[in-house]
């Protein structure tokens, strides 16, 4: 097997964070929000970063956490360990919610919550056309890039299919497979290197 530091320290690509970019976290990243995790950036400039935790999924659909919400079989995602107490969710219909902002071509982030509603209500609205998410991932100016150069992140690009995907459960392994190179070991490594 490889040197566990030399794969580290390797970047196969040199893309940089922007909008509608992904975070793939470092295998042994032993955070409760961010091990093995894939961030979405909706938005990277020099104030900050603000993203959303694409594949930790919660054992729960949005109406059974949040009173008044109409019955939707939409499950619910930890975004990250910021404003835990809020609700942000992505979707495709950006031409329908209204106050809405593009990430990447065809996909887009937050809008108005009470115009979700009425779509949920009235059947404009389908569960593969939008995720919720508690809480987001946050990095004040700076932060994010030192955290790429001590490697806690790879930056990558994603599909607005696969942001929608159903499930995002495998997310982190199928993005680094797409890498290739000396990262497909990484999805190899024991989520506790101590036993290894």
């Amino acid at each position: 097997m490889a040197d566990l530091n030399n794969i580290l320290k390797i970047r196969t690509n040199n893309i940089q964070p922007s909008k509608g970019k992904i975070l793939i976290s470092e295998p042994f990243l032993n955070d409760y929000y961010f091990k093995r995790s894939v961030v979405l950036l909706a938005e990277h400039n020099e104030e900050g970063s603000f993203g959303l935790i694409l594949n930790k999924p919660v054992d729960m659909f949005l109406h059974e956490m949040i009173k008044g919400f109409p019955e939707f079989n939409a499950r619910v995602y930890l975004g990250g360990p910021v404003k835990t107490d809020n609700l942000y969710f992505i979707h495709t219909q950006g031409n329908l919610i209204e106050n809405s902002m593009e990430i990447l071509d065809g996909l887009y982030w937050g809008g108005e919550i009470e115009h979700v509603k009425e779509l949920i209500m009235i059947g404009k609205l389908q569960p593969n056309q939008i995720k919720f998410y508690v809480g987001y991932a946050g990095w004040v100016t700076n932060q994010l890039e030192g955290e790429l150069e001590r490697n806690s992140w790879l930056v990558a690009n994603i599909r607005p299919s696969q942001v929608m995907a159903s499930n995002t459960q495998k997310l982190w392994d199928k993005s680094l497979s797409k890498l290739g190179g000396d990262y497909s070991y990484w999805i190899n490594f024991p989520s506790d290197p101590n036993l290894n």
